[in-house]
């Protein structure tokens, strides 16, 4: 007898048992697990004189370059995007706060409803030259106080 069809029929099962392993529905005590990188947004900003300042969490686990959160503002009605800064950010796997602040030009935000990105990405070096790799973006409707 050849060994081939016994190794055929050996190698067809493995992957017929692995498909229903994969395809098993998790155990009932399985609960979702919090994302390993992400990046949020605090409910309220602040406007004064001139300047707008964004908040949040974030966390990351590892980056090969500098990493920074960078945060950008926007009405609601509007697809203008203002860049507010950029800050380190430090990944440890620990949750760590941010703030950014700029300006923005005037006129262009009023206290009240505004949109919120915030992007939490790596300048990773390839040859000459840094990449960014994203880690995470997050997006809210926030509230822009003055003060």
């Amino acid at each position: 007898m050849s060994v081939r069809p016994v190794l055929g029929v050996a190698a067809g099962s493995a992957l017929l048992l692995l498909g229903f392993a994969a395809a098993a529905p998790a155990p009932a005590s399985a609960a979702p697990s919090a994302p390993a990188e992400y990046v949020t947004v605090d409910k309220e900003g602040r406007m004064a004189d001139g300047s707008v300042t964004l908040s949040g969490t974030y966390r990351c686990l590892d980056g090969d370059g500098p990493v920074l959160v960078s945060s950008s503002v926007s009405r609601p009605s509007s697809d203008v995007q203002y860049s507010v800064g950029g800050a380190h950010a430090v990944c440890d796997g620990k949750e760590h706060r941010w703030e950014n602040s700029g300006t923005v030009p005037a006129g262009a935000l009023e206290a009240g409803r505004a949109h919120v990105e915030a992007t939490l990405f790596e300048l990773r070096p390839d040859g000459l030259v840094l990449v960014p790799v994203f880690h995470a973006v997050g997006n809210r409707d926030i509230t822009l106080v003055q003060g």
